[in-house]
């Protein structure tokens, strides 16, 4: 495997977030990285990011939404799917970048979502309807890939 940055830019495109991760597949739309939670604690109230979890990370350059599985650092319980609703990934051979909507996307391991800053999303100014509109499409998408069982969320327990 090869390391890779991620960058996550706001909708103004500065780069909010910065880290390394492990190229783990080349898809033909994107790609899978591993990476580590390396920051302090974050407790959501949903769930807790802690040092040394495990991401498993899928960006995509035709979709508008990244997809986190989120593994816990002992024991590599899985915790849920975090997904951030972006604009289609840039990805080149050493970089992952991508503009967080805002809009986000809890999937716990029941198959439960919970769809996060919608008010964020909403009282952005820097978003048009046509960005607006494909975010909304891809939430659906995620919340319906989520029902589905599919790609990343086959997991999911019954």
């Amino acid at each position: 495997m090869s390391n890779i940055t991620v960058h996550k830019l706001d909708t103004s495109g500065h780069v909010t977030v910065r880290y390394e991760a492990e190229l783990a597949e080349r898809l033909p739309t994107g790609v899978r990285l591993d990476a580590r939670w390396a920051r302090p604690p974050l407790a959501l109230g949903y769930v807790t990011f802690e040092p040394g979890d495990r991401f498993v990370e899928w960006f995509f350059t035709d979709r508008w939404y990244n997809i986190f599985e989120i593994h816990a650092a002992a024991g590599d319980r899985l915790k849920g799917w975090y997904c951030n609703v972006t604009r289609p990934a840039t990805i080149t051979d050493s970089l992952v970048s991508a503009v967080d909507l805002l809009l986000d996307l809890w999937v716990a391991t029941s198959g439960k979502t919970h769809t996060l800053d919608e008010d964020e999303f909403a009282a952005d100014a820097t978003l048009d309807e046509a960005t607006r509109a494909a975010a909304r499409a891809g939430l659906n998408e995620l919340k319906r890939l989520a029902r589905e069982r599919a790609g990343p969320f086959a997991a999911l327990r019954d």
